[in-house]
């Protein structure tokens, strides 16, 4: 059975950091793609980040580009997000989700106050 635990969130300041954990199970997490997606209240859920089976290609969104660092461990079945220089429009829950699979966690909230 498919499961993906996202942690790490919080309420941090602007300009701090935060790094998000999405431990993963019940898939052959080395051989698939993985991504980090957003929701602010109001909002429409987007793609922050994405990186490929072996962790070689990963792309992010431009609000993001050279803040956010994606990383997984295939060995620990594991996806990162590491956020700095955090603004307020990060604010938001954060989901990790497994490419070309329709499910969701429960995600972590992001506060990121001015």
């Amino acid at each position: 059975q498919l499961r993906l635990v996202e942690s790490g969130g919080g309420l941090v300041q602007s300009g701090g950091s935060l790094r998000l954990s999405c431990k993963t199970s019940g898939f052959p997490f080395s051989y698939r793609s993985m991504s980090w997606h957003r929701q602010a209240p109001g909002k429409e859920r987007e793609l922050v980040a994405q990186i490929a089976p072996s962790g070689g290609n990963t792309d992010y969104a431009d609000s993001v580009k050279g803040r956010f660092t994606i990383s997984r461990d295939n060995a620990e079945q594991t996806l990162y997000l590491q956020m700095n220089d955090l603004k307020p429009e990060d604010t938001a829950v954060y989901y990790c989700k497994v490419s070309l699979v329709n499910y969701w966690g429960q995600g972590t909230q992001v506060t990121v106050s001015a």
